[in-house]
């Protein structure tokens, strides 16, 4: 039988899972009595866990409290948690980076050795490369944002844009989309009369916020998509729509993030819309798919550099000699 400390640490664990428990499920689950519950239930209350009893059913449930008490993670949730706050210490939000590390350290200075050895093996075995340096933005402006949208009330900032200069904007906002190493506000620009994405680097909000609103849908049904959807057909110097002939469930994992758009047809085919530099580039990122396709809408220049591509892959190929008689 578990003594008092051991019985609490697993009354805990128990209640940090996201269902409410009977109390004669815990109980049973303990091996005690329901008195005896009752007294470690409030045993876990005066060290600041906020253990909530439900009226009429006679559950129990961890609710939200006033300060933070100590968690109990499992092996799992402990290396994910290290990992997760590796990467937030060299993320793309300012002011969390010394509060990452510093409870990184106090969370591995904790950490079992066997734990620790799976976290270090991870760590000198991973080399972070190809990653570019994200834009920076205040977690107390991402704070502001979420709350509007979480309020449905109105959000004026200046915005910078790289074209149009300093503006000042209001919007409805709807969802906050970190995509690619930015961070994206997806919001119905009431000046325009239209949903926009905007770059949470380029804007300052102005407080306070402005009146309600009545939530719209998103288009795509997905923040997320849109976001997508609106980084492809941005206003690139050569686009295009070819047919590709696979649905678009089989072709969906090769067109990364960025690249393009796909809009499903039928079983048997899909339209890709997107965008380049140049006409070679269009080139090699339709080519990349490893499908057949057909051209529907495309620029001048796209037709020659496909023509050039097969060219120059049917040239590399070394001649075969002749059959044999």
């Amino acid at each position: 039988m578990l003594g008092t400390s051991g019985r609490l640490l697993k009354l805990l664990s128990l209640l940090q899972t996201p269902r409410e428990w009977s109390g004669s499920e815990l109980a049973e689950r303990l091996a005690v009595s329901p008195r005896t519950l009752r007294r470690d239930v409030q045993r876990l209350r005066d060290l600041g866990y906020p253990v909530q009893a439900t009226q009429g059913t006679a559950g129990y449930r961890l609710g939200p409290g006033s300060k933070l008490p100590p968690l109990l993670l499992d092996d799992e949730e402990a290396v994910a948690v290290v990992v997760s706050l590796r990467t937030g210490a060299d993320g793309s939000v300012v002011g969390i980076e010394e509060s990452a590390l510093r409870a990184l350290t106090k969370l591995e200075h904790l950490l079992p050795a066997r734990l620790r050895h799976r976290v270090n093996t991870l760590r000198s075995a991973t080399v972070r490369a190809g990653v570019a340096p994200a834009p920076k933005v205040s977690a107390d402006t991402l704070v502001v944002i979420a709350e509007a949208c979480r309020r449905y009330e109105r959000l004026r900032f200046d915005y910078t844009s790289p074209r149009l200069g300093t503006s000042v904007r209001s919007v409805e906002p709807h969802s906050l989309v970190s995509f690619d190493r930015h961070w994206y506000l997806v919001a119905w620009d009431t000046d325009r009369d239209d949903w926009r994405t905007f770059r949470v680097d380029r804007l300052a909000p102005r407080t306070p916020t402005g009146p309600r609103f009545t939530p719209r849908d998103v288009p795509d049904g997905d923040a997320a998509a849109y976001v997508a959807r609106r980084l492809s057909a941005q206003a690139w110097p050569f686009r295009a729509t070819v047919t590709l002939h696979e649905s678009a469930a089989v072709v969906a994992d090769r067109v990364w993030p960025g690249m393009g758009v796909i809009e499903p047809v039928d079983d048997h085919s899909c339209l890709l819309h997107l965008g380049a530099d140049t006409p070679r580039d269009l080139a090699w990122m339709i080519t990349s798919v490893d499908t057949d396709f057909t051209l529907v809408d495309f620029p001048p220049g796209l037709a020659a550099a496909l023509r050039a591509q097969g060219d120059r892959c049917l040239n590399s190929i070394p001649p075969t000699s002749a059959p044999p008689p």
